[in-house]
């Protein structure tokens, strides 16, 4: 991969409960894919048997039943390829020290354990980062969305994949909101697709420029002076 190009890759987790200390485990894992701020269709997801009981509490929030997962693969049995798909990226998630601490316990668990995440990616936390942009709000993932207008009206339930695909386009928005712009292909590190500038004609016709009259210039003023007076200063306005 070019090594101009930034992987990113969002994450989310469906646990048995909310503490590995008591020995929960993992039971859903959903990512997608973002190449220089793009979503790229690329995801990886699956369901795992945790060889244990899910936690009511945690069934409640997911509706993942044990008689569902009885059947599903093992982490062990799994977790080359998850790695494969994360390693080198940044991992995007949302209060990452608890996905996180739950991926490092299952590597521990493992006979030969791989290390942990850190020794494979990097990682962004945008609950930390709602927290830095929006203080004293609420910054759970379904306040994000409602703050910055994106439709989760599909999310009944907790779900790892459809988390993270929210939590990508809440990520996307929250950090600039531009996903698609490129001045060409080769900044990317991709083929086809996407937004391109585009330069307008040299020959193209002059814009016509509506100036100002007297009464739209004193009605400008006083409300530049408005502003004054309710906060104190004006960026706007020339002495």
């Amino acid at each position: 991969m070019n090594s101009s190009v930034i992987r990113q890759v969002v994450l989310d987790t469906e646990t048995t409960g909310l503490e590995t200390s008591q020995g929960h485990r993992i039971i859903e894992i959903g990512c997608v894919e973002i190449l220089n701020r793009r979503l790229t269709g690329n995801h990886y997801h699956v369901y795992i048997n945790p060889e244990r009981e899910v936690d009511e509490g945690a069934l409640e929030v997911h509706g993942i039943s044990n008689e569902f997962l009885s059947d599903k693969p093992r982490f062990v049995e799994v977790y080359n390829e998850f790695l494969e798909f994360i390693k080198g990226a940044e991992l995007v998630i949302h209060n990452a020290a608890f996905d996180v601490g739950f991926m490092d316990y299952e590597f521990s668990l493992l006979e030969q354990s791989p290390g942990r995440t850190e020794d494979y990616c990097g990682v962004v936390d945008t609950l930390l980062l709602a927290r830095k942009k929006h203080p004293g709000q609420k910054n759970n993932l379904d306040a994000l969305c409602k703050r910055y207008g994106i439709d989760n009206s599909h999310r009944d339930l907790h779900g790892a994949l459809l988390d993270a695909e929210i939590l990508a386009d809440v990520y996307l928005m929250m950090t600039g909101g531009q996903t698609s712009l490129s001045l060409n292909e080769e900044d990317t590190g991709m083929e086809g697709g996407g937004s391109r500038i585009k330069r307008l004609s040299e020959d193209r016709p002059r814009l016509r420029v509506i100036r100002a009259n007297d009464e739209e210039l004193v009605a400008h003023k006083e409300q530049l002076d408005a502003i004054v007076k309710s906060a104190g200063n004006c960026l706007w306005q020339v002495d």
